[in-house]
């Protein structure tokens, strides 16, 4: 457990192809859907794609809102869309298919009427993008209606892309997770940590662990308190993995704190929503030098 942690910055060889790869596909693209994270809708949008899909129809959906706080989702919405963003929230697990199509229609109507009028029924073409890990292949499989895009919950499961016939006239690309080169954003690379879109192979996982708790501790003290049976929020590094350690029981043999097992579970138990539904960002602050 380093007291300077260890700059992130993630970004193998396949993210660059994929980057190559959509520069190459975007001419062929009618809309881009992108997806972000519910929980990081600051954080877990890719910059790039901004000048990737420029001149494109766009649609913005904030997945894994059900482990999202419902005001902070329902503000980020209102955010999005006074920038001009079609956005909506989705649970990529639970979500119908049909209600996705039905916004896909909504968005290119203009372009298949337009297609019509020339006596030509347009085949639409979309784009899935978005960082690693945010629910793109989920998304695509259940636009399907069965498993063709592999899915999984670590990053780099998609290594390239693939276009899927939904219907007739609708083709969906599902691309590989794209981070940006370089994490310069260190919050915004940390967060990203958080939800598991970089490897935690590649990182500390001891100080991920501590900075997320020392979070957690400032925005949700209470539910710390109880699910990790600590009293003192307040404390800061070892001291709290410690505390957190003892409060869970997580104890080698002669009562020594078993750090790696609480790494491993505290990080399982944010990301799998155990804590409660939990924002890390909320517009303000946080889109004020956003990136794009």
């Amino acid at each position: 457990m380093s007291e300077n942690p260890k700059k992130i910055n993630w970004y193998p060889g396949h993210m660059a192809k994929t980057k190559r790869l959509l520069q190459d596909q975007i001419r062929r693209i009618d809309l881009v859907m992108e997806v972000c994270d519910a929980r990081l809708p600051y954080s877990s949008r890719n910059p790039e794609l901004k000048t990737l899909a420029a001149g494109k129809k766009h649609l913005l959906f904030l997945n894994k809102s059900d482990l999202a706080d419902p005001a902070a989702s329902s503000g980020w919405l209102s955010y999005f869309r006074s920038e001009g963003i079609e956005a909506h929230l989705m649970n990529a697990s639970r979500l119908k298919g049909k209600e996705i199509v039905s916004l896909i229609d909504k968005a290119t109507k203009e372009l298949v009427e337009k297609s019509l009028k020339k006596g030509v029924r347009k085949t639409v073409r979309a784009m899935i993008v978005g960082i690693p890990n945010v629910g793109k292949s989920t998304l695509i499989n259940h636009l399907y209606g069965r498993n063709i895009s592999q899915i999984g919950d670590r990053p780099g499961v998609t290594k390239s892309n693939q276009w899927v016939r939904v219907s007739p006239y609708l083709e969906l690309l599902d691309t590989p997770g794209l981070l940006w080169p370089r994490l310069e954003d260190q919050i915004a690379a940390k967060r990203l940590c958080y939800i598991g879109s970089v490897k935690d192979d590649v990182i500390d996982v001891y100080d991920l662990t501590i900075q997320l708790l020392q979070d957690l501790c400032a925005i949700v003290p209470e539910k710390v308190r109880e699910r990790f049976h600590i009293e003192d929020t307040g404390l800061a590094g070892v001291e709290l993995l410690e505390a957190v350690c003892i409060g869970r029981g997580w104890l080698l043999k002669g009562n020594q704190p078993d750090y790696d097992r609480c790494c491993s579970v505290v990080l399982d138990e944010y990301r799998g929503g155990k804590l409660g539904r939990i924002t890390l960002e909320l517009p303000g602050n946080e889109t004020e030098d956003q990136h794009d």
